[in-house]
């Protein structure tokens, strides 16, 4: 039985839930944790292979006088290249919590439980070694896909396809020494991957579709934003309200119990996670009035958006930190890009005419690059061929957890 402190690597934990014909990683990475932050990572690297264990010390905690700083207040400005050691450890933190929602997922097809939740709530965090996080959670989170399943699908035998499914849940840092800690009483919502047919299916629906009114204060020049991903947050069935409503039935709650204390809303999610983190990041920053301060940190996540949708972002105050590994496909897709090197102030490339992209975005294929990136490879350590490995969040946080800085793509050794 796996020790509840100890993560392995294994098919349950590729993002895209690929089945179990696909290679498994050339080396087994073992993370291991304490209760309140990592302390340790290690690897069965071969010799020489310049991808070793790093211990992070434990010196005293900067975090409660950093902490919007680590939020991105200043854009994570200074912090990234080379990589503050005590941002490092914020998002491993975030890493386990998108970790967790992994572990409670019942990943078995044959299970009557499929696609639900395997623990209560009450015990959730507990059952995924971060009892003694500080946090508790406060709601489950459901899903519900509204795509029109092929023929051939609905032919397959004994073949589950529920509409809804479990995708995440809503924590509240509720320890006093870890508020302390953290500097601010800390809301998390953690998002995972895709898990069933039904979310592969809508994470095909690329084009891009208008943000329905309830979540853009404009009447023109609307933002646009994934098909599937957005149906996945809005759309509901019989007895399972939206992910959309849930949330903002929860924040709502959330922000009335703790209306006088220092708050952040910390969003992270893995692949199709990191997109609804976007999403829902995006939805009650344009709901909520005087919200505290609200960021995404997203593992891996495809695009989401228009460049009217990232305007909307900057504007609504959402500070997104994309982790992305340069040789992870997942997050060059869905659509292509047109205007970012340009936008971000790159005077070597010229822009195409503003007819041509006018033009072009009216394909409803064109997207826009969000908020910040934490650039890193796994070039030296995985095939690109081997593209689920290369998506997997094991693989994220072990080149996080060992990555220093981008000029040189300097990985720590010890």
């Amino acid at each position: 039985m796996r020790c509840p402190n100890q993560l392995f690597l294994t098919n349950q934990y590729f993002g895209l839930a690929l089945p179990n014909t696909w290679p498994y990683y050339s080396t087994t990475l073992k993370l291991t944790t304490t209760t309140r932050r990592i302390s340790k990572i290690s690897n069965s690297c071969p010799p020489g292979s310049g991808h070793k264990c790093l211990v992070v010390d434990d010196r005293e905690d900067r975090l409660g006088e950093r902490w919007m700083e680590f939020q991105g207040i200043n854009n994570w400005d200074g912090l990234l290249d080379p990589l503050d050691s005590d941002l490092r450890e914020e998002i491993l933190r975030y890493g386990e919590f998108i970790e967790a929602a992994y572990d409670c997922f019942d990943f078995d097809t044959s299970s009557a439980t499929y696609a639900t939740c395997r623990y209560p709530k009450g015990t959730m965090l507990t059952h995924c070694g971060l009892g003694q996080s500080g946090y508790k959670v406060v709601k489950s989170l459901h899903a519900t896909c509204n795509v029109q399943m092929p023929r051939w699908i609905e032919r397959i035998p004994n073949l589950m396809l529920p509409q809804s499914s479990w995708i995440g849940y809503v924590a509240v840092c509720d320890d006093v020494d870890e508020i302390a800690r953290l500097g601010r009483r800390d809301i998390g919502i953690a998002y995972r991957g895709t898990a069933t047919c039904s979310e592969w299916l809508e994470n095909l629906r690329a084009t891009l579709t208008c943000v329905p009114s309830d979540m853009t204060p404009y009447e023109n020049n609307e933002p646009m934003v994934q098909s599937g991903f957005l149906s996945m947050y809005t759309s509901k069935i019989e007895g399972h309200s939206s992910l959309q409503d849930t949330i903002s039935e929860e924040i709502t709650s959330i922000l009335n119990t703790y209306s006088n204390e220092s708050l952040s809303i910390t969003i992270t999610g893995h692949s199709l996670g990191g997109a609804l983190a976007i999403l829902t990041a995006y939805d009650i920053t344009t709901k909520f009035n005087n919200l505290p301060m609200v960021t995404v940190l997203s593992f891996g996540g495809p695009r989401v958006g228009n460049k009217r949708f990232r305007c909307q972002l900057d504007k609504n105050g959402i500070k997104v930190l994309r982790i992305v590994n340069s040789d992870d496909p997942i997050t060059r897709v869905p659509g292509f890009v047109i205007d970012d090197m340009a936008s971000r102030g790159d005077a070597t490339r010229a822009r195409l005419p503003s007819w041509l992209e006018k033009y072009m975005e009216d394909t409803q294929w064109v997207y826009a690059e969000v908020g910040k990136e934490l650039k890193l490879s796994s070039k030296d350590l995985i095939s690109k061929l081997n593209v689920a490995t290369c998506h997997d969040l094991k693989t994220y946080l072990h080149l996080v957890n060992n990555f220093v800085r981008e000029t040189k793509e300097i990985y720590k050794q010890c």
